[in-house]
């Protein structure tokens, strides 16, 4: 913690942001050809069996899922290119020449959650409201959703002594139930008992979530200038304190956000609302139907039964505005810094973080689907779609990989480790235009991070009840007792074996690996069977 001196710049993050001829060197380029060089010489002197003719069949499906993937991540990325090129400067040049013209935001609202955060983190996160307060020119107000008395003294103590002479107002929330759904909502239905304006701007904040100079002001103006413009969601960087390799993982994942974000955006919709940090118009802040998702959202599944979220609240908030149509935007140049402590190895927190993240994706995507291309437009659709489908696609070349490997030759395992390296790294240079440094260490925590994301996907897909939030008091869902939830679970247990075995099967039959049982087989079979 004594090494942040300020949320503008973190003068000792080791991966702090570097010129674009450092990021780009010579030596970074030399050690980008050694490493391709490495991979190329792999693949001349060690045993490669690509072509055999017993396990062709196995390349050619790798590598056509491969081009499938690949030609995926292409399009995102060239999409991503035109909005940050082409659509968005079009749009903040507009917006910043009617801030120029003298245009001030009649009031800003922001809507804050907090739970026993950090006093300095906590102190950074003021003082970065009271500039952006200071950068607009606008009053503004704090309403804190708070669920214990010591984030509410750090931060009244900090405003009555940082905040003088500024417009900014306290109004303390305090929740009377846990969890963080119930704290908004007690929070926007105070808001709505205040006077706020329709067409004010509402930043949605966690409390952890340092904002970036200039950045409510960027995102700000871009509702004025376009009034269908109804929700946008910001850049974000990570702060990590933990393994080093936790840090080069998280900003990998941030700069996989900003290719998928600014290529979504291109569409006027994105696949989240981030909770970090969203801005809204305050219109939708009185709909009681917002409030009550916000608060209650929950879904009735099956195995089950109905459950509420415990997480995910962006994803609820987006889920209303994809029911209203609404334009949604990626603001590119808004920056908003978050702080994570990571303790131990970190793959418990990754392994957690990926259970919520994916556990919100998948309760939110199936009825996002269910709308239909027409009302949110077939690329946004689409896209949820893919996302339910890569889970499974990302875990067939393993699978190929380990039962040929296991079926015909060992060698094999060390051809697809090579194919791996060349094909991450290839994806990584990508990845590295949006990264703040290049890390060599990329391309295997890229397949890392791929594969345990499609596994616990997986997982969560038949316990989408079961939900874990390591922040706010590591709150969990409550398992249930009794003859019922032994049910559930072993029936969870059961579907999740049934359809691996059933992927690697399938996978195994269709490339030729194990052969297809003949008619003679089969009736040979039944008839030891069923003798009579």
């Amino acid at each position: 913690m004594d090494n942040l001196q300020s949320y503008k710049y973190f003068v000792d993050d080791p991966d702090r942001p570097v010129p674009f001829k450092e990021k780009w060197s010579p030596k970074m380029l030399y050690h980008i050809w050694l490493y391709f060089m490495i991979c190329f010489i792999a693949l001349t002197a060690l045993p490669n069996n690509y072509w055999d003719p017993q396990v062709r069949e196995v390349t050619i499906i790798i590598g056509t899922l491969g081009i499938w993937r690949y030609g995926w991540w292409f399009t995102h990325a060239v999409r991503a290119r035109i909005y940050q090129y082409l659509v968005y400067p079009k749009l903040r040049a507009k917006a910043d020449a009617v801030f120029a013209s003298g245009w001030k935001a009649s009031h800003v609202h922001f809507m804050m959650t907090t739970f026993k955060e950090h006093r300095q983190v906590t102190e950074m996160v003021m003082q970065s409201i009271i500039d952006q307060i200071k950068d607009l020119g606008s009053p503004g107000t704090i309403w804190l959703g708070s669920g214990d008395i010591y984030d509410e003294r750090i931060i009244s103590n900090y405003l009555r002594q940082n905040a003088k002479g500024i417009d900014l107002d306290l109004v303390i929330i305090r929740q009377n139930q846990p969890g963080k759904r119930l704290a908004i909502g007690l929070v926007l239905r105070a808001m709505n008992r205040g006077n706020i304006g329709k067409d004010d701007i509402v930043v949605f904040m966690d409390g952890d979530a340092i904002i970036g100079p200039g950045c409510v002001r960027k995102c700000a103006t871009l509702f004025l200038d376009d009034p269908d413009l109804q929700a946008v969601t910001t850049d974000e960087e990570v702060i990590c304190f933990g393994p080093a390799w936790v840090r080069t993982w998280l900003l990998m994942r941030f700069a996989q956000r900003r290719i998928a974000m600014q290529s979504h955006a291109l569409s006027k919709k994105v696949l989240t609302l981030t909770g970090r940090m969203s801005v809204f118009r305050a219109k939708h802040l009185a709909s009681l139907k917002m409030i009550r998702l916000l608060e209650a959202d929950h879904l009735e599944h099956w195995l089950w039964g109905e459950f509420r979220f415990l997480s995910g609240d962006d994803k609820s908030t987006w889920y209303y505005m994809l029911l209203q149509n609404a334009k949604m935007l990626y603001v590119p140049d808004a920056m908003v810094y978050t702080i994570e402590f990571i303790e131990g190895t970190g793959l418990d927190r990754m392994v957690q973080n990926f259970r919520r993240w994916s556990g919100n994706m998948l309760r939110n995507g199936s009825r996002a689907l269910a709308l239909g291309p027409r009302k949110i437009g077939f690329f946004i659709w689409w896209c949820i779609l893919d996302q339910r489908i890569a889970m499974w696609t990302m875990l067939v070349s393993p699978i190929l990989a380990v039962m040929t490997t296991l079926l015909h030759s060992a060698s094999y395992l060390i051809s697809y480790a090579v194919w791996i390296a060349v094909s991450r790294m290839a994806l990584s240079i990508i990845l590295y235009s949006y990264m703040r440094r290049i890390h060599l260490a990329v391309p295997g925590i890229l397949y890392f991070n791929q594969f345990i994301n499609a596994a616990v996907k997986v997982y969560c897909l038949f316990r989408l009840s079961k939900q874990r939030w390591s922040n706010r008091g590591d709150q969990k869902s409550a398992d249930g007792t009794g003859w019922l939830e032994v049910f559930r679970t072993t029936m969870a247990s059961y579907l999740t074996a049934l359809y691996l075995a059933m992927l690697c099967l399938g996978v195994t039959l269709y490339s030729g690996l194990i052969p297809l049982p003949s008619l003679p087989m089969i009736e040979m079979v039944l008839s030891s069977i069923f003798p009579y």
